[in-house]
């Protein structure tokens, strides 16, 4: 499958509450102020909800508006019609009290514990103290290269680390039960 970002837009202000990611810092160069600011943007950082819909009708055929981002894995039940969609128009609402330069997301599906497929999206510049929705759009892959909604339900984990340019901001697992 392809993933494809389709828009990104902002609107502001918003109140947000402060979330316990705290990632050690992973390059040992980093100054203590860079270290400050990165850890103001985690707790300003926030996702408020998110949705997937079929991407020819635009009906939504899921939606989660109680993101807890302190999890590292949680799980999510997904109706098994989303995987007959060509295309999935997947919108993320997050908040952000700080400034980011460089808003980007990496999304991993591992099957098993096995890596399928990784995905790449950059929003870019983020305005502090807004809410964003950043919209992207996945091309499933032919229908016979799909793997049946039973043997995925369950095994399969969505691996998503958000980044402000190469410093991690969230990371979170979302395991996927078709339903």
């Amino acid at each position: 499958s392809r993933a494809v970002e389709v828009c990104s837009s902002w609107t502001y202000p918003h109140s947000l509450r402060n979330s316990d990611n705290a990632f050690a810092a992973m390059d040992p160069g980093i100054s203590a102020e860079e270290l400050a600011r990165l850890e103001m943007i985690r707790q300003g950082f926030r996702i408020n909800g998110m949705n997937l819909r079929d991407a020819s009708t635009g009906r939504v055929v899921w939606e989660h508006n109680d993101w807890d981002t302190t999890a590292g894995e949680t799980s999510a039940q997904v109706p098994q019609e989303i995987l007959k969609c060509r295309q999935v128009a997947r919108e993320i609402v997050f908040s952000s009290q700080e400034v980011m330069s460089s808003l980007r997301l990496v999304q991993t599906v591992l099957f098993k514990g096995e890596q399928l497929e990784e995905w790449n999206f950059s929003f870019g510049f983020v305005i502090p103290n807004s809410t964003n929705t950043w919209q992207q759009t996945i091309e499933a892959a032919d229908e016979e290269e799909m793997i049946p909604a039973e043997l995925l339900s369950g095994n399969v984990v969505m691996q998503t680390t958000f980044y402000d340019g190469d410093a991690i901001i969230l990371s979170q697992s979302v395991r996927i039960y078709y339903v």
